[in-house]
C-alpha cells in the first residue's frame, strides 16, 4: 500500500502529473507536507477538491488510537494502530524550553527479550516500514510548538534487527526533513553485525549502545542477546564506529538496585570503558529503572546513583544520570508497552488525558 509518509518526492510528481495537474502543485504538497512539516489539511496553498483527493490516494499509515500528556505537560505519548494489520507501537515526544526530540519505534515489538523491559516482554509483532518509522516524526511534530530538531530511534525494537528500513527512514529524515545527521541517534543493545555497517555509512549518525553490565555474567541475565555478541565484540564495534566518526559513544546502563549498582559494578565498568578508543571518548548515560509488571526490580536510591557516576567520573569515563521523563504515562525508556486494548483499524480512536 502507498502510504503519504512512504512516498517519495518522484513518485509525488508522477501522481500529480498523471492527473493533469500543474508541476507547482507537487511541489507545494512536498514543501507543506516536509519543509513546513504540516498536516495535509494544513496545505492549504493546495484547493480542497486536491486535498481530498490526495487524502484518499496517499492514506496514513498509522491511526492515532491513544494519546496521553504527562502531568508535567513536557511529554506525549501517541499509540498509533497499523492502518494495514493494526499492528500497535508507540511514539514519545519530549518538549524542552527551545527544542523538542521525538522517540521512535522501529518494529511493533521487540524480540530481544531483555528482562526489565517492558517491550522486550510483550514479545515481537512485527518490522516497521520506513515510511511507518518517519511518519511518526513528522505526526509527533504536528503537535508540537517548538520545531523538532532531535529525533532517538529507542522506542519499541531493536533498529539495527531492522537495518534496512531504519536506514532508509534515516536518510529521508535528513534529506526530506532537513535535520541534522548528528540529531539522529540510533540506540542498539548490541547488535554487532549493524554496528560495523553502520560505521561505514555516508551519514555520521550518533550511536547509543546498551551496556547494562560490565561483565558477560550479569548482562547475559539482563539482556539474552549477549550470549549470541557478548561485551568484547560489543565494545570491538564501538570501537571501529567511533575510529570511523570521530564521535563519543553513549552507553547506557539501567540501573537496578540491588543488581548492577554496586562500587564494585561501578569499578569494573570504569575499567572496561577507560582509554575506550575514538576521539570523542565515551560518554556513560546512567538511567534509573523504570517501573514495568513484568520485572520486580526497582531504581537505585538518587545517593547511590551519584555516587554511582562519581566513581565512574573518577576511573576517568563521563557520566550523567538521566533525569526520566513520562514515567507517569509509561512513557519512559524500558517502558513502552501498550496496556489497552485497541479498536481495530477504521474505529474510532480514544483520546486520553493526563
Amino acid at each position: 500500500m502507498t502510504t503519504r509518509y512512504g512516498t517519495d518526492r518522484d513518485a509525488i510528481v508522477g501522481l500529480l502529473a498523471g492527473w493533469g495537474e500543474p508541476a507547482y502543485r507537487a511541489r507545494q504538497l512536498w514543501d507543506g507536507l516536509y519543509l513546513r512539516r504540516l498536516p495535509l489539511d494544513g496545505c492549504t496553498d493546495l484547493p480542497a477538491a486536491l486535498r481530498a483527493r490526495l487524502a484518499e490516494a496517499l492514506p496514513l499509515a498509522l491511526d492515532l488510537r491513544v494519546e496521553q500528556q504527562s502531568r508535567d505537560g513536557q511529554t506525549t505519548k501517541f499509540l498509533w494502530a497499523s492502518a494495514r494489520d493494526g499492528a500497535q507501537i508507540e511514539t514519545v515526544l519530549m518538549e524542552y524550553a527551545s527544542r523538542a526530540t521525538v522517540c521512535i519505534s522501529s518494529q511493533a515489538g521487540c524480540a530481544m527479550g531483555c528482562t526489565f523491559c517492558a517491550t522486550g516482554q510483550a514479545g515481537f509483532d512485527r518490522h516497521l516500514d520506513s515510511g511507518e518509522i518517519v511518519e511518526q516524526v513528522v505526526r509527533a511534530a504536528h503537535g508540537s510548538e517548538r520545531r523538532v530538531g532531535n529525533v532517538v530511534y529507542m522506542g519499541m525494537g531493536e533498529p539495527l534487527a531492522n537495518y534496512d528500513a531504519v536506514w532508509a527512514s534515516i536518510e529521508r529524515l535528513h534529506g526530506d526533513l532537513g535535520l541534522s545527521a548528528r540529531h539522529l541517534t540510533i540506540s542498539t543493545v548490541g547488535v554487532v553485525p549493524g554496528m560495523r555497517r553502520l560505521a561505514r555509512e555516508r551519514l555520521p549518525v550518533t550511536l547509543a549502545v546498551s551496556l547494562h553490565a560490565p561483565d558477560d555474567d550479569l548482562r547475559r541475565r539482563l539482556v539474552p542477546l549477549n550470549d549470541r555478541y557478548p561485551l568484547a565484540e560489543v565494545l570491538d564495534a564501538a570501537r571501529e564506529f567511533a575510529a570511523a566518526r570521530g564521535r563519543r559513544i553513549t552507553f547506557e546502563y539501567a540501573c537496578i538496585a540491588g543488581v548492577n549498582d554496586a562500587p564494585t559494578h561501578a569499578d569494573a565498568l570504569g575499567r572496561l570503558l577507560n582509554g575506550f578508543g575514538g576521539r570523542g571518548g565515551v560518554h556513560v548515560n546512567l538511567i534509573p529503572l523504570n517501573p514495568t509488571a513484568g520485572f520486580p526490580g526497582a531504581a537505585p536510591a538518587g545517593a547511590t546513583l551519584r555516587a554511582f557516576a562519581a566513581r565512574l567520573r573518577e576511573r576517568g569515563v563521563n557520566a550523567t544520570v538521566r533525569r526520566n521523563r513520562g514515567t507517569d504515562i509509561d512513557a519512559a525508556c524500558g517502558q513502552l508497552r501498550m496496556r489497552e486494548a485497541v479498536p481495530t483499524p477504521g474505529t474510532p480512536s480514544a483520546t486520553m488525558g493526563p
